[in-house]
């Protein structure tokens, strides 16, 4: 019996994915967030970009994807004028407009980075940075942690930019004490500055929060979301996730 229920769900899959091949290009929004999802100068390419266009190849779904400013990205995938957004941190308000995935996309790691040379007494608590001139990125969500200092104004200096890379030279050039980031954003930035020996990363991480792919309820979408999620979790226990990953870090 077992057998022939996985049988079942081994072929409605596979018709999905026939279904799925017939159907137009997926539209897909993100933002400019090296070395996740960024745009090279002819089109869309990151880590994720990479794990997200190969599991919707295995449904034979072409992406469409934009790389635009978070809001705006935001506010394509809310009216319905894109399909689905990623790599999106899960609130009350987001959920509201979207539909996540189950599985995570992308587990991400945030953290305090600062110049050697800086003097902040971070202990792990928000409240240790209540005076601190701390960078941050307009328009994004750093997880339950940074978010609800944030709202209640815990944070007494922020300064927002339009994007992380920006972020980074605020931090390099003086102008803010400390940026709160993705670890693996800040060490992509750094990296292209040759700047990673001058930052350090402050102990406790403040918290290591799923990120997901996230589609628009406009759109009616939610067996398109449930293959995706099948493929992700095949990728992962596969190898295959990590592989794209470790494939990216090495070129």
């Amino acid at each position: 019996m077992r057998e022939l229920v996985k049988g079942i769900g081994v072929a409605a899959f596979l018709l999905f994915a026939v279904a799925c091949a017939r159907a137009g290009p997926v539209k897909l929004v993100t933002f400019e967030y090296p070395p996740y999802e960024y745009w090279n100068g002819t089109q869309a390419d990151g880590i994720v970009v990479r794990i997200v266009t190969e599991a919707f190849g295995k449904l034979g779904r072409s992406v469409s994807i934009q790389v635009l400013p978070w809001k705006r990205a935001l506010h394509l995938v809310k009216t319905g004028e894109a399909d689905a957004i990623f790599t999106a941190f899960k609130t009350d308000e987001r959920e509201q407009f979207l539909d996540y995935s189950t599985v995570v996309l992308m587990p991400q790691v945030v953290s305090v980075w600062t110049r050697k040379d800086a003097e902040i007494g971070f202990n792990g608590s928000m409240e240790s940075l209540a005076w601190t001139d701390i960078g941050l990125v307009e328009g994004i969500s750093y997880g339950p942690v940074v978010d609800a200092a944030i709202k209640a104004r815990q944070l007494k200096s922020l300064d927002y930019v339009p994007e992380s890379s920006s972020n980074i030279r605020q931090l390099l050039g003086g102008r803010v004490d400390a940026v709160i980031m993705n670890r693996y954003g800040a060490m992509h930035h750094l990296n292209q500055l040759n700047a990673l020996p001058d930052v350090v990363e402050l102990q406790p991480e403040i918290s290591s929060v799923p990120s997901y792919i996230a589609y628009s309820k406009k759109g009616g979408s939610a067996e398109l979301r449930d293959a995706i999620d099948d493929v992700l979790q095949r990728m992962i226990a596969s190898g295959e996730y990590k592989a794209i990953i470790d494939a990216y870090f090495r070129e």
